[in-house]
């Protein structure tokens, strides 16, 4: 099991891989307005998603906070990588 960044065309997405299957649990973009970011949920929660924030660091620090690798697994430790992946 592992959890990383992972760069795409206009910023980056949360990936968690549990054995061969990959979910994207969040992702940031960078648009003329700063960037958008959301944490995935399984119900309309609209606070779970920001536009606007100023920076990328800003954007992933507020899709981790809402922990979303913990809908499919549960309270625990696991944290994301600190390297960003190119795409696989």
């Amino acid at each position: 099991m592992e959890m990383f960044w992972e760069f795409t065309r206009k910023g980056q997405k949360l990936v968690l891989r549990v054995e061969d299957k990959l979910e994207m649990i969040g992702g940031v973009r960078e648009t003329k307005n700063g960037f958008d970011a959301f944490a995935k949920t399984f119900t309309m929660t609209p606070e779970r998603a920001q536009k606007g924030l100023d920076s990328m660091e800003d954007a992933k620090g507020f899709v981790e906070s809402f922990r979303p690798w913990e809908l499919f697994l549960g309270p625990g430790d696991l944290q994301p990588e600190s390297e960003v992946r190119e795409t696989e």
